[in-house]
């Protein structure tokens, strides 16, 4: 009996796991043709082969959907920075490297998310996001102004630097913004 109870359960993981897939796959593919604010729930459903009711049981709006998707993007792109915990300020530039790397890692996915009005809110999140991070192993420096004005300069700096900068290839812009981290170095110190 248990174990029908857990299957019955794994199954209707499986479906909500394939609804979701479904959902933001839908959404992705209308996000690249169209603004966030032009997108109805009507057509991503249609696209998803879902109905109404059911996408509302995932999401409240469109704009929580894409909250959701910007939030995992900036999850996967500090996940992905391999041994984020060894980094300190005396290796910044590494870890500037790494986190650069990271979030070229996710490109595709970040031009269409963060893409029109959306623009900034990929600074913003990576912004606190790292500092979550940073402060976790150096928890002093939450409280310290120069420190959050630097580490906000680096990571807002580098994100709108990328923006400004598309057609620099990746091994320039990386090895520019590593040495900008530098020089700053002794700042953090």
């Amino acid at each position: 009996m248990k174990e029908r109870k857990e299957e019955k359960k794994e199954k209707k993981d499986l479906r909500i796991e394939k609804t979701e897939k479904a959902i933001k796959n839908a959404f992705i593919e209308l996000r690249a043709k169209k603004a966030l604010e032009k997108i109805s729930v009507k057509e991503l459903c249609e696209l998803a082969c879902i109905n109404k009711s059911t996408f509302y049981s995932h999401y409240c709006d469109i704009y929580a959907l894409s909250d959701t998707m910007e939030q995992e993007t900036v999850s996967s792109i500090i996940s992905s920075i391999s041994h984020i915990e060894d980094y300190s300020f005396q290796n910044s530039d590494a870890f500037t490297r790494a986190a650069c790397l990271a979030f070229l890692s996710q490109i595709s996915l970040i031009r269409i998310l963060f893409s029109g009005k959306q623009q900034n809110h990929l600074g913003d999140r990576l912004d606190a996001e790292m500092k979550k991070v940073i402060f976790k192993k150096y928890p002093e420096y939450g409280n310290d102004a120069e420190k959050n004005i630097l580490l906000s300069y680096c990571i807002q700096g580098t994100y709108h630097a990328f923006l400004n900068n598309p057609d620099v290839d990746t091994d320039t812009f990386v090895r520019t913004v590593e040495r900008i981290v530098k020089y700053l170095q002794p700042m953090a110190e």
